[in-house]
Formats: structure tokens, sequence, C-alpha cells
């Protein structure tokens, strides 16, 4: 599904249009953990997260992630939006709390890698 139909079907504010709005989500990826989402959000993926820094950017950019979204109503930080623009990548807000939003986009067909099982 592409990211534009996403925004409009969940009601997404852009905060930074990026290069890709266009762009093919083909799954999607929920943490806030910014190692966790290095070592297992794939490519194409949409982030969804509360975090607010710049470091958001950086990992979205080094995965080749289609977008951030930010929910529970927050927003970016100024030095996050800056950083966003300069590497073309998507931000978006919700005011839907992560549970809801990550619920609704599985409801489209927004679904993730499957992950092996981590032992505890």
């Amino acid at each position: 599904m592409k990211l534009t139909d996403l925004m409009e079907e969940l009601d997404l504010g852009v905060r930074v249009a990026g290069d890709t709005l266009n762009g093919e989500v083909t799954g999607g990826y929920a943490s806030d953990l910014i190692s966790d989402v290095l070592a297992h959000a794939t490519a194409g993926d949409l982030w969804v997260t509360l975090q607010t820094h710049q470091n958001i950017v950086a990992v979205a950019s080094l995965k080749d992630l289609a977008g951030v979204v930010l929910v529970g109503g927050r927003e970016p930080q100024e030095d996050t939006l800056l950083k966003a623009e300069e590497e073309g990548v998507p931000i978006l807000v919700s005011r839907m709390t992560a549970f809801e939003l990550v619920g609704r986009l599985y409801a489209l067909g927004i679904r993730s890698a499957e992950l092996e099982a981590v032992e505890v």
C-alpha cells in the first residue's frame, strides 16, 4: 500500500514529506528501542514510535524505512525535522496510541516480517 493511501486512511499529519510519500509501505514495525529497530526492522517498513529525537531519522535512513509515525499526539523536535528534510525521511504524526495505530495498520493489511522467538 502506498504511504499516501495510509496517510489518508489513518488521518496522519505530515511534518516532513521526504522523498518517498508515494513510496510503497511493505511492512510495519513498532518499537521505542532504537537498537530493536536497527536489529529487526526491514526496508520498506513504516516505523511506529513515540520517540521524537533526531536519532529516529538516522535509523530510518540507515534501514531504508518507508517513514516514521510519531504516536500519541507527539511532535518531532526541531532538529529532527531538519535532519528528516536533509535525509528525505517522511515524518508523520498521529493522535492515536501506538496500540490503536498498529491495530489499524494490521486491519489495512500491513504486516511485519517474521521474527524468530527470543528466549528469555
